[in-house]
């Protein structure tokens, strides 16, 4: 049997979880050449959350990248962006995400408020999320759902490789639009 609920009672979700990979993306946009934009995600990652109520104050959440997991469905890009250029990933494996703060901002919205690492530079970076829903699936776990998104920029956290192009302006935009799609299921 499977239960759906858009409600935006909060209390309801109280629990421990852990993100369900297979259907979570995080994902990122940038723009290139000054023209279009570039759109990757993570494929590795693993996060938990506590959530402590409705008021949510002693909720918490935790997220960990691999950085070598970086996908834009190109390779030679890919290469590039694992590079010392960006993200350095031989010596920085992983990109982390230590909430906080966690508040309810609004009936069906939440902000979360925490410590993105990249590169070895922390920087106290605010998410806001959608509540998508609540449902009891098919083999009995209850699953939860948000949609968030934030702008950062790449050169708070020490990525600053860029190139010029003959017509003026860069090869990589400085912005990144960070885009989180989680699923989440209650543990016993």
């Amino acid at each position: 049997m499977t239960t759906l609920s858009t409600s935006p009672d909060l209390a309801g979700l109280q629990g421990d979880y852990v993100l369900d990979a297979d259907h979570t993306r995080i994902g990122f946009v940038a723009r290139h050449a000054m023209v279009t934009k570039v759109r990757g995600a993570f494929t590795a990652f693993e996060g938990r959350a506590a959530i402590a109520g409705d008021d949510l104050s002693g909720s918490r959440v935790a997220l960990t990248i691999q950085a070598a997991s970086i996908d834009t469905r190109n390779a030679q890009r890919d290469e590039h962006l694992r590079s010392n250029d960006f993200l350095a990933m031989d010596q920085f494996p992983t990109i982390t995400f230590v909430s906080t703060e966690v508040r309810r901002s609004g009936p069906t919205t939440v902000a979360i408020t925490g410590d993105l690492t990249i590169k070895d530079v922390t920087r106290s970076v605010t998410v806001p999320f959608e509540f998508g829903g609540a449902a009891t699936d098919p083999d009995g776990d209850f699953r939860i759902g948000f949609e968030g998104s934030v702008v950062i920029n790449r050169k708070d956290f020490g990525i600053t490789w860029n190139a010029a192009l003959e017509t003026g302006g860069v090869l990589v935009g400085d912005k990144i639009v960070l885009e989180l799609d989680v699923a989440a299921v209650r543990t016993a």
